[in-house]
């Protein structure tokens, strides 16, 4: 029976160490793989998009272009009202006849940095260390009724700190929470994923996202077309002259 103690005693010290030696790099890099692999999404250059948008009951198609580390831009149509966002490595800007931007206007310099993050199809796990940002896993938390690893991420050139949910039975993201700071208000965005395909290209990406806005509405974004390294002219992103 003392055998059988010591055993069990050890098994058990066993399970623990395994626990106390997952780390962040290890859930991050097995959340890369459930993606497609490092080489694969690295191997990204272009992501083009076509979503349909539903908030407050109404429907809106929506685009968005990506050119890897350069330009992002997202369009969406409201009834023929089109509100877009610009962002490149360089600067953005915006125009949203809904709240009276009737013609482009310039980004502000800081709302610019935080967009940028945008940039990146890989999002901010993905080579984190290289772009500069520190990730703490803070272990499991229950989410929905299911358990997932808890990591936050902030970048030493930004204010915004984001939090990371990632499911251990499948690695992929089911949420993520961004808490920043534009001119002095505190902002918090949150969103939760689901419905994950395989593209053509082997990456695989959300198809269902449902994002709470800090003004207290909720978007919900339904992908209905992504295309990887569709060949994208850079004259997309350019500010129309007034």
């Amino acid at each position: 029976m003392r055998f059988l103690r010591v055993a069990l005693m050890a098994a058990g010290l066993l399970s623990i160490a395994s626990v106390k030696a997952q780390t962040a790099d290890e859930i991050i890099n097995k959340h890369i793989e459930a993606l497609g692999g490092k080489d694969k999404v690295a191997a990204i250059k272009t992501m083009y998009t076509e979503y349909d948008m539903e908030v407050m009951g109404q429907q809106a198609p929506g685009i968005t272009w990506l050119v890897n580390g350069k330009a992002f831009k997202n369009e969406v149509d409201f009834g023929g009202q089109k509100i877009i966002q610009v962002v490149t490595d360089k600067d953005g800007w915006a125009q949203n006849p809904m709240m009276g931007q009737a013609t482009p206007v310039a980004m502000p310099a800081e709302q610019v940095k935080m967009s940028q993050a945008n940039l990146d199809p890989g999002g901010p796990l993905f080579n984190y260390a290289a772009k500069g940002y520190t990730v703490q896993l803070l272990g499991k938390e229950t989410l929905n009724g299911k358990e997932a690893y808890k990591l936050t991420a902030k970048g030493k050139d930004t204010a915004t700190v984001s939090t990371f949910w990632i499911d251990p039975s499948t690695w992929y993201l089911v949420k993520s929470t961004s808490k920043s700071n534009l001119n002095g208000t505190e902002m918090e965005t949150s969103l939760t994923f689901s419905n994950y395909k395989k593209t053509d290209y082997g990456f695989v990406t959300p198809y269902n996202m449902e994002m709470s806005m800090p003004q207290g509405f909720t978007l919900n974004v339904v992908s209905k077309k992504v295309e990887i390294n569709k060949e994208i002219d850079m004259k997309v992103f350019e500010m129309p002259k007034q």
